[in-house]
């Protein structure tokens, strides 16, 4: 099992589907491959230090992440071998070309971005919704060899078909009132590291988050505090996704962008589903008609 998760910055991932990962971790064991793609360099999330000194320090705090989590981390470089700018993330012919060799040279069974949304009046994150768009856009070249031979020159007469994973798009904190779900992932088992890895973004949760506002916590001063500042951000998202009994969960819809799966094979594949029974049927449904 190869998963692959493609967000727009540092510490984005911890906040989405580290827990998910984890418990498929804990599942198949030595079967299971995990990496992380960030689309950004990094170097516009702080009020105090400089740009340059921005990105050394997140870029410090995800690899100290990824040794935690296990996982592959890797930071996007377009085809000139420059870092997307963080808060101004465009959806261009770069950027669509590096995402494409990206996954291509990953070949996940399941690719998980942020959503698209759908609502005018949602609140965004533009360099989440870049990175939403732009694996929308490339989802269908993925197999396509020469797409972005231009950028990315390919001598083989006769290139080897390319998987095409599963898409789909994580919860997404910053798009206020448009968040649904197809499937729920108890991610329990897992809190105490996903406690343990989004504390390893310092800069983040104990500077800039409490700092910029509109997350709704204070800074906290220890890993306790911030264990019952994490504890209080997942009742919240269960809350608003009216889920508020259920354990703390992450939460993704499938997209039709990449393969369509079957619901047989997302609940043999995914840990710890506790979807309710309504919003399965209505997956399964669909997906069906997807697959006519």
């Amino acid at each position: 099992m190869k998963v692959l998760f493609v967000h727009a910055h540092f510490d984005d991932y911890e906040f989405c589907t580290a827990g998910t990962f984890d418990v498929w971790r804990r599942k198949l064991g030595a079967d299971f491959q995990a990496k992380v793609i960030v689309c950004t360099d990094g170097k516009a999330g702080h009020h105090r230090l400089s740009r340059e000194e921005t990105a050394r320090v997140r870029l410090e705090e995800q690899l100290k992440s990824a040794a935690l989590g296990q996982y592959e981390f890797e930071q996007l470089r377009l085809p000139n071998g420059e870092l997307p700018r963080e808060a101004c993330l465009q959806v261009d012919v770069p950027l669509l070309a590096a995402l494409w060799k990206a996954i291509r040279d990953f070949e996940p069974d399941y690719l998980f971005a942020p959503p698209v949304p759908n609502d005018p009046l949602a609140g965004i994150h533009v360099d989440h919704v870049a990175v939403a768009e732009a694996v929308r856009r490339v989802a269908y070249m993925i197999n396509v060899p020469h797409a972005f031979t231009p950028e990315y020159p390919c001598d083989d007469p006769e290139p080897p078909p390319c998987k095409v994973p599963v898409i789909l798009n994580a919860y997404d904190s910053y798009m206020f009132g448009e968040n649904a779900f197809d499937l729920v992932v108890d991610v329990s088992e897992a809190f105490e590291l996903m406690v343990e890895m989004s504390w390893c973004h310092q800069s983040q949760v104990t500077e800039w988050l409490p700092w910029v506002g509109r997350h709704d916590m204070d800074y906290p001063k220890s890993i306790d505090e911030w264990r019952i500042t994490l504890e209080r951000r997942y009742a919240k998202r269960n809350a608003e996704l009216g889920l508020g009994d259920q354990p703390m969960a992450e939460f993704f819809t499938v997209t039709a962008w990449g393969e369509i799966p079957t619901p047989e094979r997302l609940k043999a594949d995914f840990p710890n589903l506790i979807t309710p029974p309504e919003v399965e049927s209505r997956l399964a449904k669909r997906l069906a008609r997807w697959q006519l």
